[in-house]
C-alpha cells in the first residue's frame, strides 16, 4: 500500500490567526493554505481552540467547490491511501449512505456487486445517535472481525471480492482529528465539512467509481429533498475532482428502509435479501445502486442491464455464496456461516423477551414515523449515544406493516425485542404514537412510491438528471 503526502516543511508564512480571520471576512483560501491548516491539525501542531475557530468560520462563511477539492484532497492524504494491483484496481467500487433507519443495504450490495466480478473494500462505522452502524450489525455475528490490515483487506478482494471493515488509525487520520471537534463545536452540519470527510475516506480506498446515497426526511439529518439535492450535487462534483466517476441517488427515509431496525434483525433480513426474498424497498436501493454501480464501471451498456444483473445474482445464489465467503474470510467459523445463510433466523436468535404493538383502528397506514422507530431501537440496546457505549446485538424492532399497507383493528404492526423482562412503558407510548392510520378502509392497500426521488449522474457518464443551484 502506498502513502502519498501533500504538505511540506516550507509553509511557514501562515499562521492560524491570519487563516480564520480571512475565512471570518469570507475570502478563499488558496491550496497551499489549506494544506497548511491541514497539515497543523495532523502534526498537533496548533490547539483545539484554533482548529474550532477556523471550523466554526468555514461553518459561518462556507467554502467554495475549489475550496472543499483541495481541502478534500489534502484530508485524503493525510495518511495512508491504499492502493491495488494493477491487473484489476479498475475494478474497485463502493457506496455510503448518508445514515438512516433500518438502512442495511451494504450487507446485501457488497456480496451482490462481488458476485458481478467487481472489488469492494467497504469501509464503514458504526452507530450514533439514531443512525445505525453496519459494523455493530456485522459483529452481530459471531467471530466477525472488522479489524483488517490493509494487506489482509487485500487477500480478502483478491479471493472473494468484498470486505467491509473499519477504518485504520493511519487512513485520513486528519478526518478523526477534525470531526472530534466538530462533535464538540456543533460544525457537524456544515457541507464543506460533511464533503470532505465523506469523499477523503472513499477516496483513501483506492476507487474508480462510487455510489452515493443521499438519504432526506425524518430519519435522516437532510430533512427537505432540496437540503439532500444541494449535498448530493456538492458530494458528486467533489468525489469527482478526486477522480472517482460518481452517482448520487438522492432517496427517501420518512419511514423505515425495511422492516428490521436493530442490529441481528437487519442482518436477518440482508441475508433474506440475499436469498431472493426481503422488503421491495431494499431490493429496490441494491439493485439500482448496484446497477448503478455496474454501468459507471462499463461492465455493462447500461442502467437497465446493470439492475438485470445484480437481480440476477440475487436470485441465482451468486451473492449470498458470497456473503458466506466474505463473513468466513473475516473470521466466521465455516459452520456458523452456513448455517447463517441457511436459517438465519435460527443462526442470530433474538431477544426472548418481546412486546407486540396492535393497530389501534382499521385503515391504511400513512406514515411509520422513521426516527420514532430508530430513537426506539437504541433506547432497547440496539444504538449508542457516545462512541463509547456498547450496543446489544438481539434487540430491535421488527415492523409487520408498510407504508401504504391496509391493516385490521388489532393487528400486529411492529414486534419490540428488549432487554429487560417487560417493556419500557415511555418508550412503548412514543412507538404507539409513532404510527398514522387513515381511517378510510377504501383507501389503496399498496404503496407504489419508489424510494428514489433523484440521481445527480457524473457528467463522464451521463447528462446529470439534476443539479442544485
Amino acid at each position: 500500500m502506498s502513502t502519498e503526502r501533500l504538505f511540506t516543511n516550507n509553509m511557514s508564512a501562515y499562521n492560524f490567526p491570519g487563516l480564520i480571520a480571512q475565512k471570518q471576512n469570507a475570502e478563499i483560501l488558496s491550496k497551499e493554505e489549506i494544506q497548511w491548516f491541514v497539515s497543523q491539525v495532523c502534526n498537533k501542531s496548533a490547539h483545539d481552540a484554533q482548529i474550532g475557530a477556523m471550523l466554526m468560520a468555514i461553518f459561518l462563511k462556507g467554502m467554495t467547490r475549489e475550496e472543499t477539492a483541495v481541502l478534500t484532497e489534502c484530508m485524503t492524504n493525510s495518511g495512508e491511501v491504499l492502493s491495488w494491483p494493477d491487473s484489476w484496481k479498475h475494478l474497485v467500487v463502493d457506496k455510503h449512505s448518508t445514515g438512516g433507519v433500518g438502512d442495511k443495504i451494504s450487507l446485501v450490495l457488497a456480496p451482490a456487486l462481488a458476485a458481478c466480478g467487481l472489488k469492494v473494500p467497504m469501509i464503514s462505522g458504526r452507530s450514533l445517535g439514531f443512525t445505525g452502524g453496519t459494523l455493530d450489525k456485522l459483529e452481530s455475528i459471531p467471530g466477525y472481525n472488522v479489524l483488517l490490515s490493509p494487506s489482509e483487506m487485500l487477500e480478502i478482494l483478491e479471493n472473494v471480492g468484498c470486505c467491509i471493515v473499519g477504518q485504520t488509525e493511519a487512513l485520513v487520520p486528519a478526518d478523526k482529528s477534525l470531526y472530534a471537534i466538530r462533535d464538540i463545536t456543533s460544525t457537524v452540519a456544515s457541507q464543506p465539512l460533511i464533503v470532505s470527510s465523506i469523499i477523503s475516506k472513499k477516496a483513501a480506498e483506492g476507487l474508480s467509481c462510487l455510489v452515493l446515497d443521499v438519504k432526506f426526511g425524518c430519519g435522516s439529518f437532510q430533512k427537505t429533498k432540496a437540503e439532500a439535492e444541494c449535498l448530493a450535487a456538492a458530494l458528486t462534483a467533489t468525489s469527482k475532482a478526486m477522480g472517482i466517476k460518481t452517482t448520487s441517488f438522492v432517496t427517501e427515509m420518512d419511514q423505515p428502509l425495511g422492516s428490521a431496525v436493530g442490529n441481528s434483525v437487519e442482518v436477518i433480513e440482508a441475508i433474506e435479501c440475499l436469498q431472493g426474498n426481503g422488503p421491495a424497498d431494499v431490493l429496490e436501493l441494491v439493485i439500482c445502486q448496484g446497477g448503478e454501480l455496474l454501468h459507471l464501471n462499463e461492465q455493462v451498456d447500461s442502467f437497465e442491464e446493470g439492475k438485470r444483473k445484480i437481480q440476477d445474482v440475487l436470485k441465482n445464489g451468486a451473492a449470498l455464496l458470497k456473503f458466506k465467503q466474505m463473513i468466513v474470510a473475516q473470521g466466521v467459523d465455516e459452520k456458523v456461516g452456513c448455517e447463517l445463510i441457511e436459517n438465519p433466523r435460527n443462526a442470530l436468535p433474538l431477544s426472548k423477551h418481546t412486546t407486540v404493538l396492535n393497530a389501534p383502528k382499521t385503515g391504511t397506514v400513512t406514515n411509520i414515523d422513521a426516527l420514532t422507530c430508530a430513537q426506539v431501537s437504541a433506547a432497547l440496546g440496539a444504538g449508542r449515544s457516545f462512541p463509547t457505549d456498547n450496543v446489544t446485538h438481539n434487540t430491535g424492532l421488527l415492523l409487520k406493516i408498510s407504508k401504504g399497507g391496509f391493516i385490521e383493528k388489532g393487528q400486529p404492526w411492529v414486534e419490540l425485542f428488549h432487554v429487560e423482562d417487560t417493556m419500557n412503558s415511555s418508550l412503548k407510548k412514543d412507538l404507539e404514537d409513532a404510527i398514522t392510520i387513515d381511517d378510510d378502509s377504501t383507501a389503496s392497500k399498496a404503496s407504489e412510491n419508489s424510494r428514489v426521488h433523484s440521481i445527480i449522474r457524473d457528467t463522464s457518464v451521463g447528462k446529470p438528471v439534476m443539479k442544485c443551484q
